[in-house]
């Protein structure tokens, strides 16, 4: 299996080198079209400077041989156009003798009648000098030209007609070493373009399969570079950094998830194994002090039932699993109904909740169940951290997109360095949580998912020595 810097090298040189080829096929025609036209050009030229030359001469009705004339008279591609007896010179009226032609010929020998049926001859003959390009003896091509030679009065006298061979190949020996030579090293050009641009486009995805691996493995510690000029791989690999960044991130909350359950259910475990251990001691027949003991186990073991509860639900919510019973529900009523609920257990803690009494009915479409046990979090809560004779508030207020609820107390408040984390899972701020109280810090996670769950969001504020206020709010 051949590597993706191999197949884009080999892909990139074939294309370049199709490409050059084609450029080179037309650069062929295009300089095979110059030479030929410069040629013609030039021979033209010699022609006419001939016959300008025997102008009001008196030429014999047969060719005159040998005639050379070598000299190039215009600029261009080309090399000498006539070599030694190059040039045929006939005089008019033309004879019955066979005429002998050039070098380009071989000095072939031809009758008169077949010499003016040839297009350049003839249009001399017109007075107009003229070219032309065929293939003779050996298949070869020869370049002619003819050229009218005139007297003083302007009457045709001769022709002056020249013939040149020309390359075998089309072109001359040096002008096709010079392309093969420009063929070749585009070729090579391509091949070194076709190298690196694979390169620049093989490195990133090389570099990105390599940390892929890695990460298959469990190296959550890869990252790829972003310093690429090629926009798709550079989101790519932003994509990846940020990918790989939220996966070492889910793997640190889980570590840490871990570890704060194991320490959550090690302690009422072990408090659950004393007592037992206790009892199994003799103080199973002491019935005032087994008494404690149960209670005390039972306390514990009502813990750990409400964890694995709260749990449960924070799995079913991370799941997207959470079973909703949506219902038409008026937040006011459930409000006032959840704090009749909770103020015995504020009065034992010497705390009164005040439900704004003018709040109006505000209807909304929530699972009443889960929405009460975020109010009994966020009261119990609030209960929990209040200081006696103090009084915590629950608000409700409606815009046109939301219906908000808030609950504050008068405690000793959250510190800004806390405040953000306190919805996250085992999070508590020691000075004002403990598990004493009975909290396992998952109250306001809980909460947080609920919320989340039925499209809304929750946030808290608070000032230290003056209190908290959680509000969250739902869709009206």
């Amino acid at each position: 299996m051949q590597s993706i810097h191999t197949r884009l090298s080999l892909n990139y040189l074939f294309v370049l080198t199709l490409g050059m080829a084609l450029a080179g096929a037309l650069a062929w025609f295009v300089v095979s079209d110059l030479y030929i036209s410069t040629q013609r050009e030039n021979i033209l030229a010699q022609a006419k400077l001939i016959a300008a030359g025997l102008q009001d001469s008196t030429l014999p009705t047969q060719s005159i041989q040998p005639y050379s004339q070598t000299a190039n008279v215009l600029p261009g591609i080309h090399t000498r156009l006539i070599g030694d007896s190059g040039a045929v010179v006939v005089g008019l009226p033309l004879s019955e003798e066979t005429i002998q032609m050039s070098e380009a010929e071989q000095y072939a020998s031809i009758p008169p009648s077949e010499l003016i049926q040839r297009p350049e001859i003839e249009s001399a003959l017109n007075g107009t000098p003229a070219t032309a390009l065929r293939r003779v003896v050996d298949n070869r091509q020869v370049l002619y030209a003819a050229a009218p030679v005139q007297n003083s009065s302007g009457q045709i006298t001769g022709i002056v007609y020249i013939a040149t061979p020309l390359p075998s190949g089309g072109l001359p020996a040096s002008i096709i070493f010079q392309l093969s030579g420009a063929v070749v090293i585009a070729i090579l050009i391509a091949a070194i373009a076709g190298r690196v641009l694979a390169r620049k486009i093989a490195n990133p995805l090389e570099e990105l399969a390599s940390a892929a691996a890695a990460v298959s493995k469990g190296d959550l510690k890869q990252t790829v570079s972003t310093n690429t000029n090629i926009t798709e791989f550079q989101s790519v690999n932003q994509t990846f950094n940020e990918m790989i960044g939220s996966l070492r991130q889910s793997d640190e909350v889980k570590k840490a998830f871990i570890a704060d359950v194991t320490h959550e259910l090690r302690t009422p475990l072990t408090v659950i194994k004393g007592t037992i251990e206790t009892l199994e001691d003799g103080a199973l027949d002491d019935l005032e002090g087994r008494s404690s003991l149960l209670t005390s186990m039972m306390r514990e073991t009502d813990r750990l039932i409400r964890m694995v509860n709260e749990l449960l639900v924070l799995t079913r919510a991370d799941a997207g699993s959470l079973t909703l019973n949506i219902q038409n529900v008026d937040l006011t009523e459930l409000a006032q109904m959840r704090c009749e609920t909770m103020r015995p257990m504020a009065s034992r803690q010497k705390v009164g909740i005040r439900v704004d009494s003018a709040m109006p009915p505000m209807l909304v479409s929530v699972d009443p169940d889960r929405i009460s046990q975020v109010l009994d979090n966020l009261i119990a809560n609030a209960v929990r951290h209040s200081p006696e004779n103090s009084t915590i508030s629950i608000k409700l207020q409606t815009n046109d997109d939301w219906i908000e609820c808030s609950v504050s107390d008068s405690g000793i408040g959250i510190s800004s360095k806390h405040l953000p984390f306190i919805f996250d899972r085992f999070y508590r701020v020691e000075s004002s949580r403990d598990r004493i109280s009975g909290g396992t810090g998952l109250g306001l996670a809980i909460a947080r998912a609920l919320i989340s769950a039925h499209g809304g969001d929750i946030y808290a504020a608070s000032v230290e020595g003056k209190g908290t206020t959680v509000t969250f709010r739902l869709p009206a």
